[in-house]
Parts: structure tokens; C-alpha cells; sequence
């Protein structure tokens, strides 16, 4: 039995995890019980772990501090949908309780998973139960009542995978959409897999990533290279102009043999190229400038790329400084603040984009249903955003917990109004007033809000039977704010109902958002539908050009 961890341990560990979700995603999508196309539980899971495995595998023969803080670092920039961000706010709190141990026993471990389920139902307003949360609370309390007889971590861990499956068992009876599908939570399924892949990687499972489809080319193997033969780890070559014809490099070469090994001085009338590895690739530098002018340096660090090529990484060299200076030249800064208030708005379709752009949006996120964008997404615009308070449109109830967790990460205030719709993002941007003190500004957007109602048709991602409708896959699926309203073959049956609905409602305007699989033509066939049973009510109809959406109707 391991009773304790190190950092390297929970490294493989967290490494596999990600690797799992991977490969159980698609099974995670489908426990998604309501059935539009959104069944994006496992990805975004799966995204937000994926982004820690990325920095894990950098870091080597990391303490365990080094690697709780990193997962939970990249998790909490990665994180994608509400799934996503809870994931990223329980490691977070796992870390915090890590930090500055070397080793991790059945009772560390149990205060870690504590630690993280406490400060996940923090960061919930309204934390409800049969959901990932609960699956990770229940299985804390179970790790640390074992840890109290026996700390083992091994023991300590088993028991919380165990607790956690049987928590998630108990999922479909806690909630009664769950219930009625008859499914699991598919957010506590993926805590679980998390749990239960960590102690099978402890055990010594090797769990890898599905293959990509990109051929991969072979390679030596150099994981059986003893690191312990560099004694120098830096590769270095470098040319330099001759301040003489006739130079003697000589001394330079017995310097050079004093500091490194592999030493290979060739040269011409006007220049030498050196070659040597040493630990201080500095010092061989100034100390050839004595013979004349540095023209070119290369400097590699060989450790380093062993441990890249062992990990089956492509081993960094300086053919990539090219690369490097282009990523870093287009590295978001932080934009100077040029007035007090700016915008930014997620959305996907270019006349969408135009909409809030008309509106006074700074910036535009392409995202939105299953298209979630990360944390890290949604603080590059932010601080783009060349404004002391950036206000912020979600534009979807799944994006907005990303959006929040980019609130202690800038140096602007940032401010999320929680739109969960696209219309009611406009609606809130309409009664923005640049005069107007934040507070103020905050409480009439979110007042805007409550008098739009949202229509959304789409199409059924999978045969349903939910909330008393009979939904079969490829039909027509309609919204009415957050209710389903219904499915048909026949598009324009829905129309004919979200119009009636309107008209019971005694609505004034209507504006209808057509998609990009929708013609103008179509889209004006629908205007007439509401124009018609609506006689009272105004009609717009914009290109919206969104996908997966064929309209997004609003009516106040």
C-alpha cells in the first residue's frame, strides 16, 4: 500500500486523469439529459483538465507543491463551462491545502478534497443537489472519516472513489430531470472517473489519451539515457569576427577546456565558430570576445531537451526562437485604460458580432453553445479592453461562472452581467448610460434583462422524453425562455406556437435572429408567421448568422 505521495506521483496521477476524461468524454456528453446539441459536459471537463496535463508535463521531478499549484493555475485559466470551473475551483482548493508539503498522506489528502469542496460551494450562488458537487462533497467527508482510522493515502483514496460512486448512484434520485431520464449526473460521473483513474495510476495503470489522427513519427527512444552522464548541460556554438588575422587561440581553448568538454574550435582568415558544453555558456562568451566581435550565439540546454524527448515531447531548440518571438510579440497586453467603462460580449455568428458591436462592445468572443469559451479566452479580451471597469456579456447561463472566475485575475474591474441568452444581452447593453455610476449602470442591465423573453429553435441532439415531450433526434426543438416548448418536424407548426405564445403574453416587439443555415427568405417567412397572429406587434429581422441556433427570437 502507498501511504504517501510525492509530487511526481500526483504528476502521473493528474496526468491520467486528464488522460480518462478523454477517453470517457463522449459517454459524459450523452448523460447531458436535456437534448439540444449542448452536451458538452465531458468536453468542457475534459478541455479544463487537459490544459493542466499540458503544463504537468513540463515541469520535472516536481515537488508536490509545484505540481498541485500548476494543475490548479492552468485549470483555473482552461476552465470551460460551469463543468469546467468547478473542476478547476475543487483543485484549487486541493492545492491550497498541499502547499508547501513534500509528501502527502490519507489525511492530507482527505483535508485537500475538503479543502476544494469547500471553496467549489463557495464560488456556487445556488449550489444544488445530485451534481458534481455533491458527488465531491460525500466523498470527502467519507476520506476523512477513513483518514481518522487509518491515513493511509492509498486507503484514504479508495474510499473516495467509492464514496464517490455511490454518490453519484444516488444523483438520479436526488434530481428530478435526472430522474425522470433515468441517468446520472454526467458532471459528478466525470469526478468520478477523475477519482477512480488517480488510484488506478497510484496502482500502477498506465492510462493514455486517444490516439490523434495525425500519424505520429517514430523516434529514438531516450528514456533509458542516464541523465547523470550530462555534466554539461548547455550546448553552445557561436562565430566570432577576428580582430586580427592572425589571432592565437590557443589560451581560448585551454579556457575553454576548464569550464566545459566537446570542445571544437574551427576558423579562417576572418572568424572561428567554437563548439562546447558547459555549465556557464556566459563565461565562454566574453571570454571569446577577447579574440574579436560576437556574431552569432546558439545555446541549448540539453537536460532539458532529454527530459522533453523522454516525456515524448518535440525537444525545444533555438529553431524555435523565430516561433517564441512571434508568440510573445502577439501576447495580449494589458490595454492601457483610454476611458472609465468598456465592453465585451460572447457571441458566435458575424451579424450577431456586428450587433453588439453597433451596441458598444470593445470586444467580441466567438462562443456560446458548444463553443464555451475558457477563463483564459475571456481575460486576453478583457484585457484588451482599453477601459478602468469592463463590463461583461456572457450571453449563455454556461459561460458565466468562466467569466467570473476572471475577477481577481486583472488588474481591471470587472463586472459580469449575467446574461444567459443573446437577446437578453442586448437588451442589457441598450440601457447602458456611459453617465451613469456602475451600480446604476449594473441595475438596469439586469433589470432589462427580466422583461426579454427568449425563443430559441434548434434541433433535437438525441431521442428524448422530457418534461412530458417526446423528442426524437433530427427534429425541430423549441425554447421558450428556459422551458422547452416543444419539437416538431414541421418548423413552422413552432413558429405558429411561440407566436400564439407572444400574442398571450401581449408582447410589443419581436426581433428575430436568424441563423446561418436559415436563407432571408426563410427568416422572412417566420417575421410573417408572428407578423400575422401578432398583429399588434412590432417585427425585426436581423442576420444573425449564428450556428447551431436557426432562430434566436426575442420579445418585450
Amino acid at each position: 500500500m502507498n501511504d504517501t505521495i510525492n509530487g511526481s506521483a500526483l504528476q502521473k496521477m493528474l496526468i491520467g486523469a486528464a488522460a480518462a476524461i478523454e477517453l470517457h468524454k463522449q459517454q459524459i456528453n450523452e448523460l447531458n439529459v436535456f437534448p439540444v446539441p449542448d452536451g458538452d459536459t465531458g468536453t468542457n471537463m475534459g478541455m479544463t483538465l487537459s490544459t493542466a496535463a499540458d503544463a504537468l508535463r513540463k515541469l520535472s521531478a516536481p515537488s508536490l507543491t509545484k505540481v498541485a499549484d500548476t494543475a490548479a493555475s492552468a485549470m483555473l485559466r482552461g476552465a470551460r463551462g460551469n463543468s469546467g470551473v468547478i473542476l478547476s475551483l475543487l483543485f484549487r482548493g486541493f492545492s491550497k491545502s498541499l502547499k508547501g508539503l513534500d509528501e502527502c498522506d490519507g489525511a492530507q489528502l482527505a483535508a485537500a478534497l475538503g479543502s476544494g469542496v469547500e471553496a467549489a460551494y463557495k464560488a456556487v450562488m445556488k449550489p444544488a443537489e445530485g451534481t458534481i458537487l455533491t458527488v465531491a462533497r460525500v466523498s470527502a467527508t467519507d476520506a476523512i472519516a477513513a483518514a481518522e482510522t487509518d491515513p493511509c493515502f492509498e486507503t484514504v483514496l479508495e474510499t473516495a472513489a467509492q464514496s464517490a460512486n455511490a454518490a453519484l448512484a444516488e444523483t438520479v434520485h436526488q434530481n428530478p430531470v435526472l430522474e425522470k431520464a433515468g441517468v446520472v449526473d454526467a458532471g459528478g460521473k466525470g469526478w468520478v472517473y477523475v477519482l477512480e483513474t488517480m488510484l488506478a495510476v497510484l496502482r500502477g495503470a498506465e492510462i493514455e489519451a486517444p490516439a490523434q489522427a495525425a500519424a505520429v513519427r517514430e523516434q529514438a527512444d531516450f528514456t533509458e539515457f542516464d541523465t547523470e552522464e550530462i555534466t554539461f548541460a548547455f550546448d553552445t556554438v557561436f562565430i566570432v569576427r577576428k580582430a586580427q588575422e592572425d589571432v592565437d587561440l590557443t589560451p581560448l581553448r585551454a579556457y575553454l577546456d576548464t569550464i566545459g568538454d566537446s570542445i571544437v574550435i574551427g576558423e579562417d582568415d576572418e572568424a572561428f565558430k567554437v563548439h562546447v558544453h558547459t555549465n556557464i555558456p556566459g563565461d565562454a562568451l566574453t571570454e571569446a570576445q577577447k579574440y574579436g566581435t560576437l556574431e552569432l550565439a546558439k545555446i541549448e540546454n540539453m537536460q532539458m531537451q532529454h527530459d522533453d524527448l523522454a516525456a515524448g515531447r518535440a525537444a525545444r531548440s533555438t529553431d524555435d526562437l523565430e516561433k517564441i518571438e512571434q508568440e510573445l510579440e502577439q501576447a495580449p497586453a494589458v490595454a492601457a485604460p483610454e476611458k472609465h467603462y468598456g465592453m465585451v460580449a460572447v457571441c458566435a455568428g458575424p451579424g450577431l458580432a456586428d450587433v453588439f458591436r453597433e451596441l458598444g462592445a470593445d470586444n467580441i468572443i466567438q462562443g456560446g453553445q458548444t463553443m464555451n469559451p475558457s477563463t483564459q479566452d475571456i481575460l486576453e479580451k478583457i484585457n484588451a479592453t482599453p477601459a478602468e471597469v469592463v463590463y461583461v456579456f456572457p450571453n449563455n447561463k454556461n459561460i458565466i461562472m468562466a467569466a467570473e472566475q476572471t475577477i481577481p485575475l486583472t488588474e481591471k474591474k470587472v463586472i459580469v452581467v449575467p446574461s444567459k441568452t443573446i437577446p437578453q444581452g442586448i437588451s442589457a447593453m441598450l440601457m447602458f448610460d456611459p453617465d451613469a455610476d456602475e451600480q446604476t449602470n449594473t441595475d438596469t442591465m439586469t433589470d432589462a434583462m427580466a422583461n426579454v423573453t427568449t425563443m430559441q429553435i434548434t434541433y433535437a441532439a438525441r431521442d428524448s422524453d422530457f418534461d412530458g415531450h417526446d423528442i426524437h433526434a433530427g427534429e425541430y426543438l423549441a425554447l421558450y425562455g428556459s422551458a422547452l416548448f416543444g419539437s416538431s418536424p414541421d418548423l413552422d407548426k413552432l413558429l405558429r406556437g411561440l407566436a400564439e405564445k407572444v400574442h398571450e403574453e401581449e408582447r410589443e416587439f419581436v426581433t428575430v435572429y436568424y441563423g446561418a443555415d436559415i436563407t432571408e427568405a426563410q427568416a422572412r417567412s417566420a417575421c410573417a408567421i408572428f407578423e400575422e397572429l401578432c398583429p399588434e406587434v412590432e417585427v425585426n429581422v436581423i442576420n444573425g448568422g449564428q450556428p447551431v441556433y436557426y432562430y434566436l427570437i426575442s420579445a418585450e
